[in-house]
């Protein structure tokens, strides 16, 4: 993959995965807490279909806070501005976690910079009666709390070393992590080393992210009304065993859109990461019955 940055208000870090020149693009969005890194084990299978690209939302990453805030509403706005400035044509979309969300937010507000829109494990409202992982429910609250959750992740950062923040990472997104090769740990290590030295209010930003994420999910209404008026294909894809974001939820959306596809997996929260090729068979089935992407060379 190529690395490079675009000025888009702030300087933003983007890959470029590669794929044929006369094929369709494909954006990939990461989740809270992730980077184009998320995307290292699915892209190579995507790209003899389409031009697969990455970037790093505000906040995350390479690009760090000087690309400004790290609100989700603002990352929608840069996300669009990516699609609009560096891709130049209707992409599809493809988002996890709370890249999901950022994904849906820029195809609600410009329809027409998006051809498809692909959600694995997006943040969706909790439906009824679903119950939240006490774990997961457990670290969400101390983010709302000011000044506490701002010491506790500079502590966390300051004395827990990358390697063993990124496997109990991965032991809470992952329903199996060994699945997660080690050369993607590594590489995962490396980036938040490098992170480390180059972004010291990175605890900052991580946490207007996740706040302004719970703000939205709280009160749901306008989210709803960007999912309900998505007019290109929406794809659905959810592990079962997400202790993020419950199926019962993914399923309350499905049911509530049934105009969505809709697909089930056997992974945890980040199935690009441990169903790799299951995933990007359900994508490419999606993407093909859309007219989406090419036919890949012959």
């Amino acid at each position: 993959m190529r690395s490079a940055y675009v000025d888009l208000g702030g300087p933003v870090h983007h890959v470029d995965f590669g794929g044929r020149p006369d094929t369709p693009p494909v954006v990939l969005v990461h989740g809270l807490g992730g980077s184009h890194l998320n995307w290292t084990r699915i892209a190579p299978l995507l790209t003899p279909y389409a031009r697969v690209t990455a970037l790093d939302l505000a906040g995350f990453g390479r690009t760090g806070g000087a690309a400004g805030p790290t609100t989700v509403t603002a990352n929608a706005e840069l996300l669009r501005r990516y699609l609009t400035e560096v891709v130049g044509e209707p992409a599809v979309l493809v988002g996890n976690s709370m890249g999901g969300m950022v994904s849906t937010l820029t195809a609600a507000a410009a329809p027409d910079a998006v051809r498809g829109l692909a959600l694995v494990d997006p943040s969706v409202p909790i439906a009824p009666n679903v119950k939240i992982d006490p774990q997961i429910r457990r670290l969400f609250l101390i983010n709302l709390v000011p000044g506490l959750a701002g010491w506790a992740m500079r502590r966390r950062l300051a004395t827990v070393p990358a390697r063993r923040r990124i496997e109990e990472t991965l032991a809470m997104t992952c329903a199996d992590p060994s699945r997660v090769p080690e050369q993607v740990i590594a590489d995962a290590v490396a980036l938040d080393e490098e992170m480390s030295a180059a972004n010291p209010r990175r605890a900052d930003g991580y946490l207007g992210a996740s706040r302004s994420l719970l703000r939205l999910l709280a009160r749901p209404g306008g989210y709803w009304q960007a999912m309900e008026s998505l007019r290109m294909p929406v794809l659905l894809t959810h592990g079962v065993h997400d202790r993020h974001v419950p199926i019962g939820s993914a399923r309350a959306v499905a049911a509530r859109l049934p105009h969505w596809t809709y697909v089930e997996l056997d992974s945890g929260h980040v199935p690009q990461l441990e169903h790799p090729r299951e995933l990007a068979e359900h994508l490419l089935a999606w993407l093909h019955e859309h007219d989406l992407i090419s036919e890949p060379a012959r």
